[in-house]
């Protein structure tokens, strides 16, 4: 339940930035965990360790296409006094039955392939002339004498240790090992070591599924041509990517018009698909922010403890923010303003760390580092609120990016950090240390 909804509403109370954070990430859960097939799994966190049922590789086999000999028949092998073998036959990857490999005897094998009993060594192809020499064997085989089963001879021109080119059963990981801790986010090379040790499934807590919708009855899709007054909605498709990049599955809904019923029922409408849902626009003071209006009440008739607070926050940019439940699962919600740089802003404080708690992650947070600003003039700002300016962090050094506009949709695009500036300081001189946020 949202303790949002349980604490009295005070409008005049303004919030701090880790305040409003803290009461997000003590209402959000992690997602309970569900049995997923591999590929299905990629992106989530793994609920258990995964041990090794079957040593990998489960075998010795050869690194290299040559030939699987005994240490002494090469012993002091060279390019003057090559030691010559006789072939006994192929040994391929995937092959069941192996051949025995005896003194003065040889077996042609393949990359993977298991080596062969009696074999100690693989001498590689390159090292041989690939059995193409003249020797008692291959002799024997032109003139029609050669045993049963005999291939040839092969001359070995160089000698070759014990187990060299060999890949020893386990090498890579033992049967009873583990294999991946509980908390790992499966990747490309989990799944392929999962894979590779036999798991065709694994306990994971499912990435989240968030819904993301704008506001506003100005709001244009891309592509559409601009009527007066209007403008495109970027605010769902930024939100959107940077859900998916958190590590969600998003789904974008595009722009609302300002009318309270219809935002209404398209949230409704949406509650089916969404672990979160996200607003941006309409929870300022304005006459038609309908968010506010469609929000502040939903569910106190039918569900106990759903419901949105609307709250003002010390923070540039970003201070009007809402945050609660809705629905009959208590759906979290959590609605943004709807200048750009502030909703992505607050996308970053507040909502990504939301969808890491859901995934169950231990370490929600963007990396935080300290940096020595580089500016031509001092940066100013309010007191009393926490400011987050953009910038361009390299080599310990981070420059602002535009202005501190709440608009400045370019700037945001070029910049790779946030600066943050602490509601104690109403300026930051050029060489100062400063927190920054790293984006990317």
């Amino acid at each position: 339940m949202s303790t949002a909804a349980t604490r009295p509403a005070d409008q005049d109370h303004l919030w701090s930035v880790d305040e409003h954070l803290e009461d997000i990430l003590t209402t959000v859960r992690p997602l309970e965990p569900i049995e997923l097939q591999l590929l299905d799994a990629q992106g989530c966190v793994l609920v258990e360790d995964v041990t090794v049922p079957v040593s990998l590789p489960p075998f010795d086999n050869s690194s290299m296409d040559g030939y699987a000999v005994r240490v002494a028949d090469v012993a002091g092998a060279s390019e003057e006094f090559p030691a010559v073998l006789e072939v006994v036959g192929d040994v391929a990857a995937g092959q069941a039955e192996l051949l025995q490999v005896g003194p003065g005897q040889a077996a042609r094998i393949m990359t993977g392939a298991p080596l062969p009993p009696g074999a100690e060594t693989v001498v590689p192809v390159e090292w041989t002339d690939g059995g193409l020499g003249e020797g008692p064997v291959t002799g024997m085989r032109a003139r029609g004498l050669a045993p049963e089963g005999a291939q040839g001879d092969v001359h070995v021109y160089r000698p070759a240790e014990a187990r060299a080119h060999v890949r020893a059963q386990g090498s890579d990981v033992k049967s009873g090992d583990r294999a991946l801790e509980a908390g790992t986010v499966l990747g490309p090379p989990q799944i392929a070591l999962l894979a590779a040790i036999g798991r065709g499934s694994v306990r994971v807590r499912p990435r989240p599924r968030v819904v993301v919708l704008s506001t506003g009855s100005e709001l244009v899709q891309p592509d559409e041509t601009l009527g007066s007054g209007q403008i495109y909605d970027s605010n769902s498709f930024a939100l959107t990517a940077a859900a998916r990049d958190a590590g969600a599955i998003a789904y974008r809904v595009g722009a609302v018009a300002d009318d309270v019923e219809t935002l209404r029922s398209t949230i409704e409408d949406q509650l089916v698909r969404a672990d979160l849902m996200v607003t941006t626009g309409g929870v300022s003071v304005g006459a038609y922010d309908v968010v506010k209006e469609a929000l502040s009440h939903v569910g106190d008739e039918d569900e106990a403890g759903s419901g949105v607070e609307f709250r003002k926050l010390a923070m540039q940019p970003g201070k009007p923010q809402g945050f609660g439940s809705i629905g009959p699962d208590h759906t979290p919600l959590l609605a943004l303003p709807g200048n750009p740089v502030s909703s992505y802003v607050s996308f970053e404080i507040f909502v990504r760390p939301a969808i890491r708690t859901l995934m169950g992650l231990e370490d929600v947070h963007r990396p935080r580092v300290s940096a020595t600003l580089t500016a031509d003039k001092a940066l100013s700002s309010p007191k009393g609120r926490r400011q987050f300016l953009r910038g361009a962090y390299a080599d310990g050094e981070v420059r602002p990016v535009g202005g501190a506009g709440s608009h400045l949709i370019t700037a945001l695009a070029h910049a790779d950090a946030l600066i943050v500036v602490p509601e104690d300081a109403e300026s930051v001189e050029p060489g100062a240390e400063v927190e920054v946020v790293l984006l990317g």
